[in-house]
């Protein structure tokens, strides 16, 4: 019997707020049993923090220099695979339900990869709430109480943190739920491989009234809401002090009442999304697939929302609370209940880490790593580093450290930000200037570079080789310009067509 697949996907959740991650304020149960049934990573990366462009990584498993893609829709990768594509061919039926936001020009990307597509935003051409879910909200004579209606037609609380003024059945993440149940009851026995993406904790910070009430009104600020940006690069300080010239819309106005707003909604929102998760999760046990079901739960990125002082998740590839995400296995036979791998991984992960545990061919076009061993307990590492990237700036971690590259251009200066996590989680000093600390600089430079060159996909190379595993041949013909193994006539009659 083949494993059927459940992905949740959450939008801009930090991976410090879940409840297992000894976070002190929020309400998770759900998620955190989930850890407690499979195993969680503690240092798991997003390949970028912008939603589109690590949406196309997660579901090709391939890094951003190799699809292209940095930033919102844009036009669509007619030959990219994505693991939908690969599990369909293997007999699988596909799903992508809720806030997709893929390529969509002219049509959705993943439109031939899903049996079934039920985005919430959008319809295959693209069509703005041309969508079932819409259709739901207008039956109902809610459209101009739906959040984003709201928010576009209130700017002055773009960044408000209040009540939604729909019930949980019609939000985003109860649409999901119901409509992924019927896809799940439409499967019969043939297996599944679905994505179900929920829209929050990602502004606007509008949560069920419910869940908003979990929280105390006087809910206590992240403790470095006021941390000194006076070390972080210029965009960084620019976001910070914005936050504080910020005109709020709800009394009291004052920044530490707005940004008590935002903060106790972002963790609500996420409550909310827990809330979702366990809906399915029981559904699950109730239908008889929690035994043969994969799930994962992960982000897209993080935010902020109040943490260093920012109130989203702009200029995102400073800090871990946008980098890091949250990632919880639970696969049947293979993970143990409360496992915690602290090995790094990445979202590009995912994709060759499903195709192996479900038993399918390797895809052949990913750049991730299979997690496999490490979700049964290994220790060995899969990968030395993990990177989030932009096209001109790229954050890397590995051992204690974070480095962030800017290229010069960005800011006229040389800016760059370096921290150890083992004696600083919070990112409060940055030791990019510091003397003695070159010598890692030096070194996140040469690990960004490597990496680059490792995992370049290219077109065409002379000559294609598996430099891993073969070493340079450095003869040359009688002129030096060229390997003898190269020359055209030598390639033909040696057979040498690995080289061509």
């Amino acid at each position: 019997m083949k494993i059927n697949v459940l992905e949740i996907i959450a939008d801009q959740h930090q991976a410090a707020c879940i409840g297992c991650e000894g976070h002190p304020q929020v309400i998770t149960p759900n998620l955190d049993r989930l850890a407690n049934e499979g195993m969680r990573f503690k240092a798991a990366y997003t390949q970028n923090p912008i939603c589109t462009p690590s949406r196309v990584s997660i579901l090709s498993g391939q890094y951003c220099h190799n699809h292209g893609y940095y930033g919102l829709s844009g036009p669509r990768p007619e030959t990219l695979p994505s693991f939908f594509s690969h599990f369909k061919a293997h007999g699988y039926r596909t799903a992508g339900i809720g806030n997709l936001h893929t390529p969509n020009d002219p049509r959705n990307w993943l439109e031939d990869h899903l049996d079934h597509f039920a985005d919430t935003f959008e319809s295959v051409d693209g069509r703005t709430e041309a969508t079932a879910w819409y259709d739901q909200i207008r039956a109902a004579g809610l459209l101009e109480k739906e959040d984003f209606h709201f928010w576009e037609k209130n700017p002055e609380y773009l960044m408000e943190g209040m009540p939604s003024q729909l019930p949980f059945e019609l939000s985003q993440e109860g649409w999901c739920v119901e409509e992924a149940q019927r896809f799940l009851r439409s499967c019969g026995d043939r297996p599944f491989c679905a994505q179900v993406s929920l829209e929050r904790p990602h502004q606007p910070f509008y949560p069920t009234k419910q869940f908003l009430d979990l929280y105390p009104e006087d809910l206590e600020l992240p403790p470095t809401v006021n941390q000194d940006p006076g070390g972080r690069p210029p965009h960084f300080q620019a976001a910070y002090n914005r936050f504080r010239e910020m005109s709020w819309a709800i009394e009291p106005k004052t920044f530490e009442a707005g940004a008590r707003r935002l903060w106790r909604a972002y963790l609500a929102c996420i409550t909310q999304v827990d809330h979702a998760v366990g809906l399915l999760l029981d559904f699950l046990d109730q239908n008889g697939l929690s035994e043969n079901t994969l799930v994962i739960y992960h982000a897209d990125h993080g935010g902020y929302s109040g943490t260093c002082g920012i109130p989203e998740k702009a200029p995102g590839i400073c800090s871990e609370s946008v980098c890091r995400i949250p990632f919880l296995w639970r696969v049947p036979g293979v993970t143990t209940g409360g496992g915690v791998c602290d090995s790094l991984a990445e979202n590009v992960d995912i994709a060759p880490s499903l195709a192996a545990l479900c038993g399918l061919s390797p895809m052949e076009t990913v750049d991730g790593k299979d997690l496999t061993p490490l979700l049964r307990g290994g220790q060995t590492p899969v990968r030395q580093a993990a990177v989030t990237e932009h096209p001109w700036s790229k954050a890397i971690r590995w051992g204690p450290w974070r480095f962030v590259h800017y290229q010069p251009e960005m800011f006229g200066e040389d800016v760059g930000e370096l921290y150890d996590l083992s004696t600083d989680p919070v990112e409060a000093h940055n030791l990019y200037h510091e003397p003695e600390h070159q010598p890692t600089v030096q070194e996140g430079r040469r690990l960004l570079l490597e990496w680059l060159i490792r995992t370049t996909r290219v077109k065409t190379v002379w000559p294609a080789v598996d430099w891993s595993s073969q070493p340079y041949d450095y003869r040359t013909a009688g002129d030096g310009k060229e390997s003898n193994l190269a020359g055209p006539a030598l390639r033909v009659r040696s057979g040498q067509v690995n080289y061509i």
